[in-house]
């Protein structure tokens, strides 16, 4: 890929071509911050536990307390190590020159859906089907 400039105040419209090459460098760049932030938050929360980890809280209810704060930041955590897994997988995307377009239907997303879900892969019609496919399924289950 050849290096691109995306101006400082640039936001993609659809005025222009979509997933030009200035466009597909924007949602890399917003793809790579939004990764460094959630590491860093990785970070913190890790050195966070660790540092409290040695503290043994005397009164039950306070240990209760501690162990359910703890358990919640281990979610979150998994939640943004599988976040930081879509956000590669994005990222290969752009590298393919298959980022912005739908897996299922090959429809360009939008760039009003991937601004406020840069690692969407489904248009807003085909995540609406996919989500009606998954509770009929899950209601003929229960």
């Amino acid at each position: 890929m050849t290096s691109v400039t995306v101006p400082p105040s640039y936001k993609p419209t659809a005025k222009e071509p979509y997933m030009n090459p200035v466009m597909q460098e924007y949602f890399r760049q917003k793809l790579q911050k939004w990764k460094v932030e959630i590491v860093r938050e990785s970070d913190i929360t890790l050195h966070e536990l660790q540092d409290e980890g040695g503290m043994q809280e005397p009164d039950i209810a306070d240990r209760a307390s501690a162990e359910t704060e703890v358990a919640l930041e281990l979610r979150t955590r998994d939640r943004q190590r599988k976040l930081i897994g879509k956000i590669d997988e994005a990222l290969e995307r752009i590298e393919r020159n298959e980022y912005g377009y739908c897996e299922e239907t090959g429809e360009p997303i939008g760039i009003k859906r991937l601004e406020a879900r840069p690692i969407a892969t489904l248009t807003v019609e085909a995540q609406e089907r996919h989500e009606r496919k998954e509770r009929t399924q899950r209601d003929d289950r229960e």
